[in-house]
């Protein structure tokens, strides 16, 4: 796992928020974080949103879980948002989809680990030990040298850029994507209009592009249609 980078994680994993839309799935990853792993206290949740604001209400897991086909996430944007919500904390990818571009991507936008969904309790035992550590965790040949070192696709290009985003400039930019305009922003948000246009400078600046066009087009980047090899 070469030319990867490392996170800092203090002290032992003891609780997790599990964020899978799937009861049962949510149900047998619970038991094996718990028994299999030792985490004393696991959270689920159904959505992004419901996550998003059990976190806001004060949740502060170890280790957050997430599963990349959520009914209220494009993409990797659940990814990107808990990152911004909490960026001291790991959060590994466990999905269906385990291609090695949306493994690549999903690390370097800033995943802890990928683990690809119904591997065996060894393998999330594995997976926990090396983020325990501070380590980034991939399935098996899924970041060989090749891969690592292949220039960034537009889409993963997209979302790290999106990544540098804050939460309320992601939030303006999806408002944009929704086609409003700066005066219906700040009514949304309740926030003055020059405040709006600070913004909309901050996120074509931090996005490297001249228009909210361009913005647009770069948020549209950011889907599995341009992380997936073509067929």
């Amino acid at each position: 796992m070469n030319n990867k980078p490392s996170i800092r994680v203090e002290g032992a994993l003891q609780n997790a928020l599990v964020i899978d839309d799937h009861p049962l799935f949510c149900d047998a990853l619970s038991m094996t974080l718990k028994v299999g792993l030792g985490i004393e206290a696991v959270q689920t949740a159904g959505t992004l949103e419901d996550a998003l604001a059990a976190l806001d209400a004060g949740g502060k897991p170890d280790v957050i879980l997430l599963d990349l086909n959520l009914p209220d996430v494009n993409g990797l944007d659940g990814l990107v948002r808990l990152i911004k919500l909490c960026p001291k904390t790991p959060v590994v990818i466990v999905s269906s989809m385990a291609e090695p571009r949306v493994v690549r991507s999903a690390i370097r936008v800033g995943a802890a680990g990928f683990v690809p969904k119904h591997s065996p309790r060894d393998v999330f035992r594995k997976a926990f030990e090396h983020i325990a550590n501070g380590e980034i965790y991939t399935p098996e040949g899924a970041f060989a040298d090749s891969e690592a070192n292949m220039p960034l696709s537009a889409g993963e290009d997209a979302l790290i850029r999106l990544s540098h985003l804050t939460r309320q400039q992601a939030r303006i930019l999806q408002l944009i994507c929704e086609g409003q305009m700066n005066k219906q922003i700040a009514y949304e948000l309740s926030i003055a209009e020059t405040t709006v246009k600070a913004h909309v400078t901050a996120i074509m600046r931090k996005l490297g592009v001249q228009s909210r066009t361009q913005a647009v087009l770069i948020a549209q980047e950011a889907n599995f249609n341009s992380l997936l090899p073509d067929t």
